[in-house]
């Protein structure tokens, strides 16, 4: 069994943590959920983290540790990721996860994250189109896609894509267990 992180913080965009929590339990992933301080938020149009009665306790950004995931999400809403990604913790484990060649995947605008945690210098991506100047200022290589896969980075451009995103993350995650932590190749969709 994998074990999956979604950081996030008020203000969040619902769907992307909404559907990312669920498809990861889905298939079979312990999934948590990490707020600073292990705060309880709520997204931009309501949902609150927890979600439900059945949800594992909210964990802190202090206690993330690269040992324990194999994926991290980060997902958009452009409150949240402004705000998570001036946390060192953060940006101190997510620049680790990408080292580890463990999956760093960043929806919408999450790969702000990415972008302030350094990990997307020389990367091919794809952005939301408010975000393309700060992923070109990066040093990533931006192309006009839907999701891409560099490696163990993948992004996504827009929400409304999440399905194809969380098909990404499966499909890389699978590829390193089954290669050793090698990185896939560059896929595009």
């Amino acid at each position: 069994m994998s074990n999956a992180v979604i950081i996030t913080g008020p203000g969040f965009q619902d769907h992307d943590v909404v559907y990312t929590y669920y498809r990861l339990k889905e298939e079979g992933y312990t999934v948590d959920v990490a707020t600073k301080a292990a705060s309880p938020v709520k997204g931009k149009y309501g949902i609150p983290l927890p979600m439900d009665k059945t949800a594992l306790p909210l964990v802190s950004f202090d206690d993330l540790s690269v040992d324990k995931y194999d994926i991290v999400i980060l997902t958009g809403g452009h409150e949240a990721p402004d705000r998570v990604r001036q946390d060192k913790k953060v940006l101190q484990f997510v620049n680790q996860m990408a080292e580890k060649g463990k999956i760093v995947a960043g929806l919408c605008h999450g790969p702000w994250i990415m972008i302030s945690a350094k990990v997307l210098k020389g990367r091919t991506v794809c952005a939301y189109v408010g975000m393309v100047d700060d992923m070109i200022n990066s040093g990533a290589n931006v192309i006009d896609a839907d999701v891409v896969t560099d490696g163990n980075i993948i992004t996504c451009s827009y929400y409304g894509q999440v399905g194809k995103f969380m098909r990404a993350v499966f499909a890389a995650t699978e590829k390193a267990h089954i290669n050793g932590n090698k990185q896939p190749e560059l896929i595009i969709s």
